[in-house]
């Protein structure tokens, strides 16, 4: 959190209470962390990638501070590449422009061209690839080894472990701001449900709380129908890629899981559910409703929600992590 805040746009997102939503869903209360203006970048995955670039950039440089000149110096000389279904390509690309780095950021062809000219924007370059998401990140990696490019992938794999560990040490600022506003609040959710794509986001809230809370909710992975890459990894006990069609919830629609994602939510998650592109279009709808304007990505764990029904004693917490695409 100290590193974060030399980010001129940190500041903790809301957890807000919502009683009116609440009601229409059966439950007893509701908390949304609303994610939608993370940092002015519309995502968690802000906390991630600036994060880490910030934190590779600190240790090659040996600087006390990233506003020191042998910091700035070394930052120069460092690009860094990474495949993005949108929201990480601009977070990575927003710490390369604040610590005066390179940004490369290798998009398939099913991401918004509205994500790619918002990451232009920051002054990193942007790299179409025809294909799927895998494709992109395949890329990447290719691209990284040939040119000496500094590799900033969210997912993870055997051999490449510790620069996807520090994406997902930025996303436990998240887990504890919700803590520090539920043990302000006084109240601890009975449920928390958390969308997932790599997994990234999902292991390292369900690792906080499973550390540090202490109040124990049960802990619900969603993934979406199309891409289930996690839920398919636990039930054969070992990482295994979901096949599926394109997936509207276009953040979540990734069919490899994170090894570290998967090595972690395999002993702290309770449930693994799925939900359809319809349920999930359906209940962003109804987000917005209630004034939370998200994407089907966002509003994934309100459609498992719907489908859990766990009751009116329930308290759940969800994780609205965009904004709509065009924001």
């Amino acid at each position: 959190m100290a590193l974060l805040k030399l980010c001129p746009v940190y500041e903790p997102t809301p957890l807000h209470v919502m009683p009116a939503f609440a009601a229409d869903l059966g439950i007893g209360a509701l908390m949304v962390k609303d994610e939608t203006r993370r940092m002015r970048l519309g995502s968690f995955k802000a906390l991630g990638g600036v994060f880490a670039v910030a934190q590779m950039i600190q240790d090659a440089s040996g600087a006390a501070g990233l506003d020191s000149e042998q910091a700035r110096t070394t930052a120069a000389g460092m690009t860094f590449i990474t495949a993005s279904a949108g929201n990480h390509g601009l977070s990575v690309a927003a710490g390369a422009r604040i610590f005066g780095a390179r940004g490369i950021i290798v998009l398939c062809s099913a991401v918004p061209e509205g994500f790619a000219e918002r990451i232009r924007k920051t002054g990193s370059e942007v790299i179409r690839v025809d294909g799927s998401y895998e494709d992109s990140v395949q890329y990447a990696i290719d691209a990284a080894e040939q040119n000496g490019w500094l590799l900033l992938a969210d997912g993870s794999w055997e051999g490449y472990i510790e620069r996807p560990a520090l994406i997902m040490e930025g996303y436990g600022v998240l887990a504890e701001e919700c803590r520090q506003a539920l043990e302000s609040a006084g109240t601890w959710p009975t449920h928390v449900f958390v969308q997932a794509g790599v997994g990234g986001l999902a292991s390292a809230l369900a690792a906080h709380i499973r550390e540090h809370w202490p109040h124990q909710p049960q802990i619900i992975v969603v993934e979406p129908e199309a891409a289930p890459c996690l839920l398919k990894s636990v039930q054969a006990g070992k990482l295994t890629r979901a096949e599926g069609p394109e997936s509207n919830m276009g953040r979540l629609d990734c069919k490899d899981a994170s090894l570290i994602a998967f090595e972690a939510l395999r002993q702290d998650a309770d449930l693994f559910m799925t939900v359809t592109d319809e349920e999930a279009g359906d209940v962003a709808r109804q987000c917005a409703e209630h004034g939370i304007q998200t994407t089907p990505s966002g509003a994934a764990p309100f459609a498992a929600l719907k489908q859990l029904d766990p009751g009116p004693d329930a308290r759940c917490l969800l994780i609205a992590t965009e904004g709509p695409e065009t924001a």
